[in-house]
């Protein structure tokens, strides 16, 4: 294959639809857009919702329900494959160690350490949470864990 080879795929490039170029064209004179009017007019588009002056649907309508995405507690996830591929034996896992390794670099509220992959360091885990297969596995690489909550 050559650069002088390369051309679209069939059928996704369309023909330019060139306006104003004589009446038999079908689009000559008003070019397709009728008599007068804002929509005839060059910059003349109106935004989507717009009803010409009456009060639009999304305004007539109540609102209703409650969004929670302000308040909701932001929770970090890092599962034990990645605790093993960035730690070294016999090293503490904390907030602060793990957001120096890139593991968390977002404002969160909780750090949680699920049991996704498999451990074979001792560590010292000394976050929020962790999920039961975390804990499980952390404790049979013989390691410790100094987490208030598990779930």
């Amino acid at each position: 294959m050559k650069l002088h080879t390369l051309q679209p795929n069939e059928g996704s490039k369309h023909r330019v639809k060139r306006l104003g170029c004589g009446e038999s064209s079908g689009l000559g004179k008003t070019s397709g857009k009728g008599h007068k009017g804002q929509k005839a007019r060059s910059g003349g588009s109106i935004r989507p919702g717009f009803e010409g002056g009456q009060m639009p649907l999304h305004r007539r309508l109540p609102k209703k329900g409650f969004n929670n995405k302000d308040f909701k507690t932001k929770v970090a996830i890092v599962n034990v494959a990645a605790l093993e591929k960035n730690f070294e034996d016999g090293a503490t896992v904390d907030e602060k160690a793990l957001r120096e390794k890139g593991l968390v670099n977002r404002n969160v509220d909780l750090v949680k350490v699920l049991g996704q992959g498999e451990l074979s360091k001792k560590l010292t885990v000394a976050v929020d949470t962790l999920s039961a297969s975390a804990r499980e596995k952390i404790e049979k690489a013989g390691g410790k864990v100094e987490a208030p909550g598990a779930a």
